[in-house]
């Protein structure tokens, strides 16, 4: 299936790792020229070169604190210099710490704030204008699954990753119009470098292998297994796409099942 996807240009956010990493690939070996931003340089510069290597497109790096509004809007102005349009956005960023609500102060609420809704409304604000100038834009936030089936301990997460939908859902008529698209996609726990950090943490406190752990939490999935960061990026890459041009609004899990709703 052809997505519509070469020679589009997509900015994708917090992508030196784990899912945001697995989308610029993705939408890279579709043919897309990609920029990607995170914090530390060191990784971004390795990310750039292993997407390069891997699919032969062309790629951009920015060094980008995602809770500096200034930061955000030079990613959006020198994407638009380079390159003289911005077709798809991914939001991504680092989820809030855990807590229940009585480990959690005020200053733990503004970095919640920060860092996983204010980060998606000023990605959002600094590519809108010129998505509407050229009349055709896809918008694609990576939240969580917690935003259908909220998690016990990650309260922060439950509160904020739900005001993306919010913010989506309410934008995406409004733009609808322009040609821009807004949609969300909700992972579940996905095996990436950061998940497996927290567990090889944890077997390190039990005294047992890595792999046990894991395992022992993946049997509450009804696939058995977490999943792997590119099987969401294929979604996103679908929604980026042509193919995708009246899925708008939408909250699409991909969990292998876990959440046990019917809507």
């Amino acid at each position: 299936m052809d997505l519509g996807l070469r020679e589009r240009v997509a900015i994708v956010a917090a992508a030196s790792r784990g899912l945001g990493k697995a989308c610029a690939m993705e939408l890279a070996r579709e043919g897309a020229r990609v920029v990607i931003c995170a914090r530390h340089e060191g990784d971004l510069a390795a990310t750039d070169a292993e997407i390069r290597e891997a699919t032969g497109a062309e790629v951009r790096y920015h060094v980008v604190d995602l809770t500096d509004d200034a930061e955000i809007r030079h990613l959006a102005d020198e994407t638009l210099r380079r390159f003289g349009r911005i077709d798809v956005l991914v939001t991504n960023n680092g989820g809030p710490p855990p807590g229940y609500f009585g480990d959690l102060d005020d200053a733990a609420f503004q970095t919640g704030h920060e860092r996983t809704l204010l980060s998606a409304v000023r990605l959002i604000r600094s590519v809108l204008p010129a998505m509407r100038v050229q009349q055709w834009g896809r918008i694609i936030n990576i939240t969580s699954i917690s935003v259908k089936q909220p998690i016990d301990d990650l309260l922060l997460s439950n509160v904020y990753r739900a005001g993306v939908v919010g913010l989506a859902k309410t934008l995406s008529a409004q733009v609808a119009a322009d040609g821009i698209t807004i949609n969300n996609v909700a992972p579940s726990y996905t095996r990436t470098e950061r998940i497996e950090e927290i567990y090889q943490a944890r077997a390190e406190q039990q005294g047992r292998p890595v792999e046990e752990v894991m395992a022992e939490s993946a049997a509450g999935y009804p696939m058995g297994r977490m999943a792997e960061p590119e099987e969401l990026a294929a979604l996103v890459a679908f929604l980026a796409s042509e193919r995708a041009s009246y899925i708008n609004g939408t909250t699409i899990q991909v969990d292998g099942g876990y959440y046990r709703g019917v809507l």
